[in-house]
């Protein structure tokens, strides 16, 4: 059963979770959005990734717990190892991936958007990571993805206490950059995207490697000192000259975008 639809226009993909009736997951349906993710990196004209839940009521609603109801190991050794690999991938992904939040983000469904670069909730979305409630805990980043986001204070509190999070609360506390009216995710994720196509790709994807620097832990003076290196290292392709030149003729820069993708392959 196939657990994630995808489109794309060429420089935007669009991710859906549809597995009715929340979106939740499996270990089949981490796989498929691993390895989606994985060949996107590969599509050089791919810019920008979206990601949404089918449906006006969920983005996710985590894992299927049915899965874990009989107490097998194995079964949840696997399930923890899908649930990272998956959302690694998708923290380190190529392309800028924007969570458009539009309904519930429960447990693995807040930590699959919680691994994208920038997330977008409706109104109405409430997230949470409830899995100390029925024995479990956060398996996929969570513990240490969402303290770099909010604070200690507030990993805290959702994780230790169970504390459910709205969309107004969410954007005060840094766990989202914006939230819209209901049914509005979606659209605000794919006009974000659509402004990403028309940056400078070697540009962005040098910067997010070095945001998540920050992250990682890297410590201050060497993650500047890449910083710097990054910056001379643009001037080895057309884009930058092409970027400040049509900056200058005040017309719309033309990226070279499978010069950039080889230039940013061979830096790794």
């Amino acid at each position: 059963m196939t657990e994630l639809d995808y489109a794309h226009d060429g420089s935007v993909a669009l991710l859906t979770l549809r597995r009715p009736p929340a979106n939740a997951f499996t270990p089949d349906g981490l796989l498929q959005l691993q390895q989606t993710v994985l060949r996107l990196n590969g599509e050089v004209n791919v810019r920008a990734i979206v990601i949404t839940g089918d449906g006006p009521k969920f983005f996710s609603a985590g894992a299927d717990l049915n899965t874990f109801a009989d107490g097998n190991k194995e079964v949840a050794r696997l399930a923890a190892t899908r649930f990272g690999a998956a959302f690694e991938t998708l923290q380190n992904a190529r392309p800028v991936v924007i969570a458009a939040i539009n309904g519930y983000a429960m447990g693995g469904g807040l930590e699959c958007a919680l691994a994208c670069d920038i997330r977008v909730a409706e109104q109405h979305a409430v997230m949470a990571l409830p899995e100390t409630a029925v024995g479990l805990l956060p398996c996929g980043c969570g513990t240490q993805t969402l303290p770099s986001l909010v604070g200690e204070g507030w990993a805290k509190r959702i994780v230790l206490t169970g504390e459910r999070v709205d969309a107004p609360t969410a954007l005060r506390i840094g766990l989202v950059e914006e939230v819209v009216e209901k049914g509005a995710a979606r659209s605000f994720a794919l006009a974000m995207a659509a402004r990403v196509a028309g940056l400078s790709p070697q540009a962005v994807t040098f910067s997010k490697e070095l945001i998540q620097q920050a992250r990682n832990g890297v410590p201050r003076p060497a993650a500047l000192a890449v910083e710097r290196e990054r910056f001379v290292d643009l001037f080895d392709g057309a884009d930058q000259r092409e970027g400040v030149n049509a900056f200058l003729e005040k017309r719309a820069p033309r990226w070279q975008t499978t010069q950039t993708a080889q230039t940013t392959e061979s830096q790794r």
